[in-house]
């Protein structure tokens, strides 16, 4: 269930309108509500006209449904509420079902979890991770909470990886702006070209070794496989990413981690960050090239 207290400052207005405007309730949402739904001011049910002020506490809930089968798999939760949640997600671990794999996923395990708390919630992922990246993704405990958080997409939100390149960057910061598409000859990889949708990632050197770089990467858009594709365009492909020319001979999958997650609570509205270290592989790959080659 959905509890909010009416912050200080309110103007009366319909408990529909409150809701509309401050908590992002859609209005398949209101549907549900109207249909199947409990909707309370103070403890006592009351129709959406009703006029809330400040203090009042409101309830409401409706039913949820999702075809993702619940299966307990070990979840890593880094910050949560009742709103929203922060899980730490391991590499080879993919977000969200497929055809081919639908039952051990990050939202198999995040529905069980919902499950097992008694929450009857669906999956709500406000953004995803490639299967071999690690770290840090935020998931909405309700779609309207999604909607607000992906209303302007990436820009709500700042998203700090960790990432080790091969190669020697020419500059200690620098930021890639090409556009990226699809390669005409796969389903799969993405490339830059010029009628790609518009990328642009910032970069900045952590630390160098004899032939590769720590680095911190901002993303200021989503596309798939951006930071991957971005580095690899300019010559410094992510560590173990044999897809984008990466050597795989110290690590097996992209040296990349999602270390940061910084936003605005859509509800509270108090400024969030979540931080991850980095995992044992990636420790393990800088140990590796500091004994060869420090």
């Amino acid at each position: 269930m959905l509890k909010l207290v009416v912050p200080p400052n309110t103007q009366p207005q319909s408990i529909k309108d409150y809701l509309r405007r401050q908590a992002g309730l859609s209005l398949s949402a209101w549907r549900k509500i109207k249909n199947n739904g409990i909707l309370t001011l103070n403890g006592v049910a009351v129709p959406i006209t009703a006029i809330v002020s400040p203090g009042d506490s409101i309830a409401l809930s409706w039913e949820e449904t999702c075809n993702i089968e619940p299966k307990h798999i070990p979840l890593e939760i880094c910050f949560e509420d009742d709103f929203l949640m922060v899980i730490n997600k391991p590499a080879g671990l993919l977000v969200h079902p497929t055809v081919k794999e639908n039952k051990d996923t990050l939202a198999n395990g995040v529905l069980f979890y919902f499950r097992e708390q008694d929450l009857p919630y669906s999956f709500h992922p406000v953004h995803r991770l490639d299967r071999n990246t690690s770290g840090l993704i935020l998931i909405a405990k309700y779609s309207h909470i999604q909607n607000l958080l992906s209303a302007d997409n990436i820009k709500n939100i700042k998203r700090i990886y960790t990432a080790v390149v091969s190669g020697i960057l020419e500059n200690d910061t620098g930021v890639i702006s090409d556009p990226i598409g699809r390669k005409t000859s796969s389903i799969i990889e993405r490339e830059v070209r010029d009628d790609g949708q518009p990328a642009v990632t910032y970069y900045r050197r952590l630390a160098s070794y004899k032939n590769a770089n720590l680095i911190e990467l901002e993303l200021l858009t989503g596309r798939t496989h951006q930071i991957r594709v971005h580095l690899s365009h300019i010559g410094h492909p992510l560590l173990g990413d044999d897809l984008y020319g990466g050597s795989q001979q110290l690590i097996g999958r992209q040296a990349l981690h999602a270390s940061k997650l910084i936003f605005e609570h859509p509800i509270t509205k108090n400024p969030t960050t979540v931080t991850s270290p980095l995992p044992n592989d990636i420790n393990s790959l800088l140990n590796q090239l500091s004994d060869k080659f420090e």
